[in-house]
């Protein structure tokens, strides 16, 4: 085995997860070194201005349907097994860890030992282990990077192999495809194979914190957070397509974090050292800060189609996917936080893209609704997005992000709503999909009127203004807000069609409800009565 003289190996060597290495190994590469690495073995190519760009080959996404957990004391009794925690057997796992580390060790390998939680009391050591250096840099990325004195010392709690020219055989191994996301709670392992999409890294991980903070105490979000000058934070919950990222880049505010936090008793933490932002259809107009990132060295550019002559991207182009990525450090956001921590939330934002068009942009909740709408996770996709889908379809997941919950969501529900008991934060649900009509009838919701909304909940504008109980959802609705027109706020009054609004809103309002009963026998009855009235 050869020793990249780079930097500082770990003394915890690599037999302790069953590699022995054969070919040269590299010790956290600095971005640099890995470019050069990268661009050297033809894994990617360097975009205009710098940033790395890379293909992810055949998967351009996740792959759900191939993430596993393994079934074993003690762990076994706290998960939420399912379609979203599959049970895998524990037998059947050595075997594939000993193939996939065994696989590793004829390889070239590239280590980054990391940390994620930027609050030290939560803080999780990890080891990625990787066969290209581009996935190497992503880790380096995303997550807490170590000072350079703390690397030989550190010991990872959590180990991720990552070999994704290696295929599983599901006859022999007892995977669902040659693709697998295999984690094992018990040896702290992950295994990842068959595909070179990153993001498998950052939700693995994810999957875990969702594990273990919980089960003592501290909440686990899916969700991004900012803060104004007076600390007053602010959470934003939302799945893909709301405006997650978007609304909590505000450059009058510090960036926390733009995907997943945690909530202890001092106040919110960010878990990652970075942000993977969608970047389809990116303009320096719309997202100036996230724009930057992309014409910047260190920055790794996913499955973007480039000018072959400039190397400039096209960000419009989606013929490799929709789902076209961003990787990049975030202290490459101006006004990004250095310590990744800040106070309790004054304000929650759920956002949702409602296409059926008869959610309020912005409406307030009490407690026992906030508990609700965050089991619920509601948005909806529209028409064109997906084959056969030929009007509106709701979508639920729940608590924001159901794909990644180890626990059952009533366990986040529950943690949420004794934070928001104690710390009183203001809830707000805002509706950033259609209004005047459902998709196809009504517009999308104007981009000023929604930041305005929620800049005016932020400043404490809708604190004492006079609201309207929406007479279905039973949301409160402010009834004016400066520089958004009062047929905006009201929905039923933005639809030509009133009896139109009314059909519509109950049947939406009875899929809530319905939606909700897999959650009832274990709420509180406020938190049951909370939901719409149909």
């Amino acid at each position: 085995m050869v020793q990249a003289p780079d930097r500082a190996a770990s003394r915890y060597g690599l037999q302790n997860h069953g590699v022995r290495p054969k070919k040269e190994v590299f010790w956290n590469l600095t971005p640099s070194r890995l470019y050069e690495e990268a661009l050297k073995r033809g894994e990617g190519e360097l975009a205009s201005h710098g940033p790395l760009s890379v293909s992810t080959g055949q998967y351009t996404g996740r792959s759900p349907k191939d993430k596993f957990f393994v079934k074993q004391s003690p762990s076994a009794e706290n998960i939420w097994w399912g379609p979203v925690n599959q049970p895998f057997d524990a037998a059947q796992f050595d075997t594939l860890h000993e193939q996939v580390a065994d696989h590793l060790s004829q390889r070239d390998l590239f280590i980054q030992d990391l940390y994620v939680g930027s609050d030290a009391e939560h803080r999780l050591p990890i080891r990625v282990i990787t066969e290209q250096a581009w996935h190497s840099l992503f880790a380096r990325n995303m997550f807490i990077r170590p000072s350079e004195d703390e690397l030989p010392d550190m010991v990872p709690e959590f180990t991720i192999l990552q070999a994704p020219s290696f295929s599983a055989v599901p006859d022999q191994h007892g995977t669902e495809s040659p693709t697998f996301v295999l984690v094992n709670l018990e040896k702290k392992l992950i295994l990842v194979g068959d595909t070179e999409y990153a993001g498998e890294i950052k939700k693995s991980i994810f999957s875990i914190m969702n594990f273990l903070l919980p089960l003592k105490g501290v909440m686990s979000m899916h969700c991004s957070a900012n803060a104004g000058a007076g600390d007053d934070v602010a959470l934003f919950f939302g799945l893909s397509g709301t405006g997650k990222t978007t609304l909590s880049a505000d450059a009058s505010r510090i960036l926390i974090g733009d995907d997943e936090h945690g909530w202890d008793d001092d106040g919110i933490f960010n878990f990652e050292g970075g942000c993977y932002a969608k970047v389809i259809n990116l303009s320096p107009e719309a997202e100036p800060e996230i724009y930057g990132t992309t014409r910047t060295f260190g920055t790794i550019l996913e499955n973007c189609v480039l000018d072959r002559h400039t190397r400039e991207v096209d960000y419009e182009d989606s013929s490799m996917t929709e789902n076209t990525r961003a990787a990049y450090p975030i202290d490459m956001i101006p006004n990004a936080s250095e310590s990744g921590q800040a106070g309790h939330p004054t304000n929650i934002f759920f956002l949702t893209a409602d296409a059926f068009g008869v959610l309020p942009p912005i409406s307030k909740l009490t407690p026992e609704q906030a508990s609700y709408y965050f089991l619920l996770g509601y948005t909806a996709k529209v028409a064109g997005t997906e084959r056969g889908l030929t009007e509106p379809e709701a979508t639920f997941s729940a608590c924001f992000g159901a794909p990644f919950l180890t626990l059952h969501p009533n366990d986040y529900g529950r943690l949420l709503g004794e934070k928001i008991r104690e710390h009183q934060p203001n809830v707000w649900l805002v509706n950033t999909g259609w209004t005047g009509g459902a998709h196809g009838v009504g517009h999308r919701m104007e981009i000023k009127y929604t930041r305005a909304l929620v800049s005016a909940a932020l400043n404490g504008d809708l604190d004492n203004v006079e609201t309207e109980e929406d007479k279905i959802f039973g949301v409160h609705v402010p009834t004016s807000v400066p520089g958004v027109p009062s047929e905006v706020l009201i929905p039923r009054n933005a639809w030509k069609d009133k009896e139109a609004y009314d059909r519509q809103a109950r049947d939406l309002a009875q899929r809530f409800n319905t939606n909700f009963e897999q959650y009832a026998d274990q709420v509180d009855k406020e938190i049951r009565e909370a939901g719409p009235t149909v």
